[in-house]
Protein backbone atom coordinates (compact mmCIF):
# COMPACT_ATOMS: atom_id res chain seq x y z
CA UNK A 1 0.00 0.00 0.00
CA UNK A 2 1.22 3.43 -1.09
CA UNK A 3 2.01 6.21 2.14
CA UNK A 4 0.40 9.54 1.23
CA UNK A 5 2.28 10.53 4.49
CA UNK A 6 5.67 9.32 5.94
CA UNK A 7 5.09 7.03 9.12
CA UNK A 8 6.14 8.74 11.79
CA UNK A 9 9.49 7.49 13.95
CA UNK A 10 9.15 9.41 17.27
CA UNK A 11 8.57 7.47 20.16
CA UNK A 12 8.59 4.37 18.83
CA UNK A 13 9.21 1.44 21.54
CA UNK A 14 8.15 3.71 23.82
CA UNK A 15 4.62 2.13 25.39
CA UNK A 16 2.77 5.46 26.85
CA UNK A 17 4.25 8.09 23.82
CA UNK A 18 5.50 10.19 26.59
CA UNK A 19 2.13 10.42 27.90
CA UNK A 20 3.08 9.30 31.93
CA UNK A 21 1.39 6.58 33.17
CA UNK A 22 -1.35 4.92 30.52
CA UNK A 23 -4.21 5.80 32.97
CA UNK A 24 -3.72 9.22 32.88
CA UNK A 25 -4.18 9.66 29.45
CA UNK A 26 -8.01 8.52 29.00
CA UNK A 27 -10.40 11.33 28.20
CA UNK A 28 -10.50 15.22 27.70
CA UNK A 29 -9.40 15.57 31.33
CA UNK A 30 -5.86 15.56 30.45
CA UNK A 31 -5.73 17.71 28.28
CA UNK A 32 -7.52 20.19 30.05
CA UNK A 33 -11.23 19.61 28.25
CA UNK A 34 -12.19 19.88 25.08
CA UNK A 35 -11.57 23.07 22.27
CA UNK A 36 -11.65 26.39 24.63
CA UNK A 37 -12.24 25.09 27.72
CA UNK A 38 -10.56 27.26 30.45
CA UNK A 39 -9.56 29.64 28.01
CA UNK A 40 -9.23 32.44 30.02
CA UNK A 41 -13.23 33.46 30.02
CA UNK A 42 -13.36 32.69 33.86
CA UNK A 43 -9.64 32.37 35.03
CA UNK A 44 -6.81 33.69 33.23
CA UNK A 45 -5.44 30.68 32.68
CA UNK A 46 -4.75 30.64 29.00
CA UNK A 47 -5.89 34.32 28.49
CA UNK A 48 -2.23 35.57 26.67
CA UNK A 49 -2.74 32.91 24.47
CA UNK A 50 -6.73 33.54 23.45
CA UNK A 51 -5.98 37.62 23.14
CA UNK A 52 -2.67 36.69 20.74
CA UNK A 53 -3.97 33.97 18.99
CA UNK A 54 -7.98 34.63 18.58
CA UNK A 55 -8.80 38.71 19.02
CA UNK A 56 -12.31 39.38 19.41
CA UNK A 57 -13.37 35.88 20.34
CA UNK A 58 -14.27 36.74 23.95
CA UNK A 59 -17.36 38.52 24.58
CA UNK A 60 -20.39 39.64 22.10
CA UNK A 61 -20.44 42.75 19.87
CA UNK A 62 -23.35 44.31 18.57
CA UNK A 63 -26.73 43.01 17.91
CA UNK A 64 -29.45 41.57 15.66
CA UNK A 65 -32.75 41.86 15.46
CA UNK A 66 -35.98 39.68 15.47
CA UNK A 67 -36.50 38.55 11.93
CA UNK A 68 -39.53 39.68 11.77
CA UNK A 69 -38.77 43.35 12.39
CA UNK A 70 -36.06 43.20 9.56
CA UNK A 71 -37.05 44.64 6.49
CA UNK A 72 -36.26 43.01 2.94
CA UNK A 73 -33.33 44.99 1.04
CA UNK A 74 -34.45 44.14 -1.82
CA UNK A 75 -34.84 47.49 -3.99
CA UNK A 76 -33.60 48.90 -7.62
CA UNK A 77 -33.03 52.31 -8.53
CA UNK A 78 -34.93 54.76 -11.16
CA UNK A 79 -31.82 54.60 -13.02
CA UNK A 80 -30.90 51.13 -12.97
CA UNK A 81 -34.66 50.36 -14.86
CA UNK A 82 -33.62 52.99 -17.54
CA UNK A 83 -30.55 51.49 -18.10
CA UNK A 84 -31.36 47.69 -18.18
CA UNK A 85 -34.46 48.43 -20.24
CA UNK A 86 -33.92 46.12 -23.12
CA UNK A 87 -33.25 43.19 -21.47
CA UNK A 88 -36.02 43.67 -19.08
CA UNK A 89 -38.03 43.94 -22.23
CA UNK A 90 -36.79 40.66 -23.53
CA UNK A 91 -37.43 38.91 -20.41
CA UNK A 92 -41.17 40.44 -20.70
CA UNK A 93 -41.26 42.44 -17.24
CA UNK A 94 -41.59 45.39 -19.52
CA UNK A 95 -43.60 46.06 -22.12
CA UNK A 96 -44.36 49.19 -24.48
CA UNK A 97 -48.23 50.53 -24.52
CA UNK A 98 -49.23 53.35 -26.06
CA UNK A 99 -46.08 55.83 -25.69
CA UNK A 100 -45.44 54.59 -22.21
CA UNK A 101 -43.47 51.95 -20.50
CA UNK A 102 -44.94 49.49 -18.15
CA UNK A 103 -42.33 47.61 -15.90
CA UNK A 104 -43.78 45.15 -13.06
CA UNK A 105 -40.68 45.23 -10.15
CA UNK A 106 -42.19 42.53 -8.71
CA UNK A 107 -40.80 40.01 -10.97
CA UNK A 108 -37.44 40.62 -10.47
CA UNK A 109 -38.06 39.98 -6.94
CA UNK A 110 -37.88 43.44 -6.15
CA UNK A 111 -39.87 45.18 -3.48
CA UNK A 112 -38.94 49.24 -3.77
CA UNK A 113 -38.32 51.31 -6.39
CA UNK A 114 -35.04 54.17 -4.72
CA UNK A 115 -34.83 57.50 -6.65
CA UNK A 116 -30.71 57.37 -7.67
CA UNK A 117 -30.49 57.48 -11.32
CA UNK A 118 -32.43 59.73 -14.05
CA UNK A 119 -36.09 59.12 -15.53
CA UNK A 120 -35.81 59.96 -19.57
CA UNK A 121 -38.68 58.03 -20.77
CA UNK A 122 -42.56 57.94 -19.25
CA UNK A 123 -42.53 54.59 -17.33
CA UNK A 124 -45.78 53.16 -15.39
CA UNK A 125 -43.65 51.32 -12.38
CA UNK A 126 -45.45 48.87 -10.09
CA UNK A 127 -43.70 48.17 -6.93
CA UNK A 128 -44.72 47.37 -3.65
CA UNK A 129 -42.84 50.48 -2.18
CA UNK A 130 -41.17 54.06 -3.74
CA UNK A 131 -38.71 56.52 -1.99
CA UNK A 132 -39.80 59.95 -2.27
CA UNK A 133 -37.52 60.83 -4.62
CA UNK A 134 -38.34 57.84 -7.34
CA UNK A 135 -42.07 58.82 -7.09
CA UNK A 136 -41.33 62.57 -7.66
CA UNK A 137 -38.75 61.48 -10.90
CA UNK A 138 -41.47 58.70 -11.99
CA UNK A 139 -44.14 61.47 -12.12
CA UNK A 140 -42.01 64.17 -13.25
CA UNK A 141 -41.62 62.49 -16.14
CA UNK A 142 -44.66 61.95 -16.95
CA UNK A 143 -44.92 58.26 -15.96
CA UNK A 144 -47.00 56.94 -12.77
CA UNK A 145 -45.71 55.18 -9.89
CA UNK A 146 -48.65 52.25 -8.93
CA UNK A 147 -48.66 50.61 -5.46
CA UNK A 148 -49.44 46.94 -4.96
CA UNK A 149 -50.90 45.28 -2.23
CA UNK A 150 -49.03 42.46 -1.23
CA UNK A 151 -46.48 43.65 1.32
Amino acid sequence: MIRVKKKSTKMRGFRTCGGGCSKKRRGSGHRGGRGLAGSGKKKKTKWTRTIITMPGHIGAYGFSRDSYLRKDPSFINVGAIEEKLNSLIDKNIAEKKDGKIYVDVSKLGVKKVCGKGNVKGVYVITANEFSKKAEEKILSAGGEAVITGDN
